[in-house]
């Protein structure tokens, strides 16, 4: 609307021809009317210190604390060396076959020349950085604000903390050439299937996704295969989507070979 941007004419006054109404308010793009035409200007809000602090949670605002993350996040990682992300629970006891197996995958992961992403936390996550470490590698940590759990494990050499999990789950994609995925709970299962379907649709191209642990994962191939697949809502080539594994060497040369490495 031009130079009418967020004016309102006063309630009485002779209105002239094309110009913005009392029941009519332009905020920025933003068309309001009648009941939903708001006092005062965006000028006015934003100089007025002694306003509503309501305005920080309002849906708007969280565009800019996303955008703001991206950016964060884009600015920490985009000089990383070729990487891969490897996920697994945070609930994995120090000392168990499955952390000691995430220790060597992130020590072989340096050794063939990769920086190892995790979600930052305990557990799984913890071994793979751990391992990341000792061979004197990159070791990245991507971590969530969540209520039960805090801090970045004390292996991460770069950490980013993010609010949301769609940014983080970005990162992992983005900045990962492929994923090893150990147990793990519904975090990791979600993890596991967002890469699934963006190699699936085309989304992502030559991103291998390696499962480590035949008798964790059995069940769920299992199921794949007798049930999914076998009523038709998935084909039997989305099967080949992964890799399964019980050897360390073997995981870190799949989900290294395909990507040329």
């Amino acid at each position: 609307m031009g130079n009418a941007e967020d004016a309102r004419i006063p309630e009485g006054a002779e209105v002239p021809e094309g110009a913005v109404g009392p029941e009519e308010q332009w905020l920025g793009p933003v068309l309001r009317r009648r009941e939903q035409v708001q006092p005062g200007t965006t000028d006015q809000r934003l100089l007025d210190s002694e306003g509503d602090s309501e305005w920080v949670h309002t849906d708007p605002w969280r565009v800019m604390r996303i955008q703001s993350e991206f950016v964060e996040g884009f600015g920490a990682l985009a000089e990383l060396p070729s990487a891969i992300s490897v996920f697994g629970s945070a609930r994995t006891p120090d000392g168990s076959p499955e952390y000691e197996a995430g220790v060597r995958i992130g020590k072989a992961l340096v050794d063939a020349g990769f920086a190892v992403i995790t979600g930052g936390g305990p557990g799984a996550m913890e071994a793979a950085n751990k391992g990341a470490r000792e061979a004197k590698g990159v070791s990245v940590g991507l971590g969530i604000e969540l209520p039960f759990e805090s801090g970045l494990n004390p292996h991460v050499d770069i950490g980013v903390n993010f609010r949301y999990f769609f940014v983080r789950k970005t990162m992992f994609v983005k900045y990962a050439q492929g994923f090893v995925v150990l147990p793990g709970g519904l975090g990791t299962l979600d993890e596991l299937f967002e890469a699934l379907t963006l190699v699936q649709t085309g989304k992502v191209t030559r991103f291998p996704i390696v499962l480590f642990g035949t008798a964790y994962w059995g069940g769920l191939i299992d199921w794949l295969r007798d049930t999914v697949v076998a009523q038709g809502k998935a084909s039997e080539k989305d099967l080949l989507l992964f890799h399964v594994t019980d050897d360390v060497e073997e995981a870190v040369m799949l989900v290294t070979k395909e990507v040329g490495r």
